[in-house]
């Protein structure tokens, strides 16, 4: 088990990683949740802060403290992106967006599809320096990867728990999709909620996905990836019928794939017509020989399932 969950991983995915992550933290705060910024003319008294805040006795939200907290976490989150200080602009991010999130939440109304980008944001600090294309790998890396695929998958496991927990098994007969379709369908949700008894069916299809998530574990690397995007197949057909975005959750679940292969710099250097000359940080990229083409195919089977050969050296 420690082995599987310190499995190595090439650094160049740790600073594609952590590049998605904190970008993604900015624009979470201009595109997604700028609405936490109107919370501070609501009433003081409706503030009811999580059990969190609750424990570490943080203040009711003042037109202040958002503004700090908004634009302090927008610059540093910035920064984090670019790997530079990773662990001091880590932690530092990691608190503030925390509390971002505390004060998004007391009003009533928590998302679940916030747990892995928030599980990410406080591994991804004892990950250490990583260089983009970087092939040495790297066990604190992943580890921080496999915890926050964990989260990942512990979403979506959980919230099967908890629609039978609450919904029973009525959550799988009733009107659960009929009602979010009503409130805020597409043109494409009423075509499908014409089809008898369709609805009824993706509903037990979700419990029933969300129940077996944890089989993503135990697949080779190549179905692995499959399944991860079947995952991302699932969350493009709940935007596109109930309009629900799951956003911060898309983002952790990159945990998965092989990102040191996305060098949009790198490509547009070469697509400029200033390819940098070769390095063995670069390897994957310029995978003409074999042996090197061998190499970039291997990055694909670095994570090896629970059971079976584990991949890698």
């Amino acid at each position: 088990m420690t082995r599987w969950l310190t499995e190595a991983v090439p650094r160049g995915r740790i600073a594609a990683f952590r590049t998605v992550i904190y970008l993604f933290v900015a624009a979470d705060l201009v595109i997604f949740t700028p609405w936490v910024r109107t919370r501070v003319s609501v009433p003081g008294d409706l503030y009811q802060p999580l059990l969190i805040g609750r424990l570490l006795h943080l203040p009711t939200p003042t037109a202040a403290l958002v503004a700090v907290i908004f634009w302090s976490l927008l610059v540093l989150a910035l920064l984090a992106a670019t790997g530079r200080a990773p662990r001091l602009l880590g932690w530092t991010v990691c608190a503030l967006y925390l509390e971002w999130m505390i004060i998004a939440m007391s009003y009533g109304k928590v998302d679940h599809d916030r747990f892995g980008l928030l599980v990410a944001l406080a591994v991804l600090p004892t990950a250490g320096r990583a260089r983009h294309g970087d092939t040495t790998r790297t066990e604190a890396g992943g580890w921080a990867l496999r915890v926050t695929q964990i989260a990942v998958i512990c979403t979506y496991f959980l919230a099967a728990f908890a629609k039978l927990r609450f919904g029973g098994l009525d959550w799988l007969t009733g009107s659960v999709l009929a009602r979010a379709i009503i409130r805020r369908g597409t043109d494409l949700a009423d075509l499908i909620a014409q089809v008898p008894y369709l609805l009824i069916v993706a509903q037990f299809g979700i419990v029933a996905f969300e129940l077996l998530s944890p089989v993503v574990f135990f697949l080779p690397p190549r179905w692995r990836l499959a399944m991860v995007g079947f995952f991302y197949s699932f969350h493009a057909v709940t935007i596109a019928t109930i309009t629900i975005s799951f956003a911060p959750h898309l983002a952790a679940m990159t945990s998965f794939l092989p990102l040191e292969r996305v060098r949009p710099l790198l490509w547009a250097r070469r697509l400029a017509g200033r390819e940098p000359p070769r390095s063995t940080t670069d390897a994957p990229a310029y995978a003409d020989t074999p042996t090197e083409a061998d190499a970039g195919r291997a990055t694909l089977d670095d994570q090896a399932p629970v059971v079976g050969r584990p991949a890698g050296p």
